[in-house]
């Protein structure tokens, strides 16, 4: 019977493999663009303006609040019927990139924050612009702060790219789906998919573990 099984899970393998695109693709697409949202608006709410801070915020906060299946469902199922029509990879891009840069978004706040006011005060006197100083004084130390948690971001955001299953994408989580109606193991079939996505995210977190080493040493080097 296993053998059976095995032989029927191997002539799924292009399967698999189209659903392991479609996830890399996705997390990096929404990685990238959610990154570059994010760090904008973890600067602009960190910044001196209150009402542009409490919008972003409560945004923010209402994002991380909900569910991210409802986001995706609100996106692909409401939207269309105010006439915004959007393909089901689109949809999930949207979803995934205003997920990831809301999280971001609250990282980089906190980084930034953590950097001493000393520091900020010794920029600001040095007649430093306000663009200069967060880029020559305060994103340089934040980074050290912002880096662990900002790549542990990226892991969740990789599994939580398995909700788009729900709006017809082919990602990994709906081959197994797929692949259970062929193997009726569920146990087996989603140990693999586990498995494919703790491949996919293991060299984040080496890099992390990597990428803090190499920081924490130049922060020493700069103290000594």
């Amino acid at each position: 019977m296993i053998w059976q099984q095995l032989h029927s899970l191997i002539g799924s393998y292009p399967l698999a493999l189209r659903g392991l695109r479609m996830t890399v693709v996705l997390s990096l697409i929404s990685l990238a663009l959610g990154t570059l949202i994010g760090f904008a608006l973890g600067i602009l709410r960190a910044g001196d303006s209150r009402t542009l801070s409490g919008v972003i915020g409560a945004w923010v906060d209402l994002i991380r609040g909900t569910p991210f299946l409802v986001q995706i469902f609100l996106i692909f199922f409401i939207l269309p019927e105010l006439g915004v029509e959007l393909d089901a990879f689109t949809a999930a891009i949207i979803g995934l990139t205003n997920l990831a840069s809301c999280f971001i978004c609250e990282i980089v706040v906190a980084g930034i924050r953590a950097v001493p006011t000393g520091q900020v005060e010794a920029a600001l006197a040095s007649g430093l612009s306000r663009w200069q100083r967060m880029r020559q004084v305060v994103l340089p130390q934040a980074m050290r702060v912002v880096l662990p948690p900002l790549v542990g971001q990226y892991v969740l955001l990789i599994k939580d790219s398995s909700v788009v299953s729900a709006i017809g994408l082919t990602d990994l989580t709906r081959v197994g789906w797929l692949v259970v109606q062929r193997v009726p193991n569920g146990l087996l079939v989603f140990a693999l998919v586990g498995l494919a996505y703790f491949i996919v995210c293991y060299p984040l977190i080496l890099l992390a573990s990597r990428l803090e080493k190499r920081l924490g040493a130049a922060h020493a080097e700069v103290q000594l």
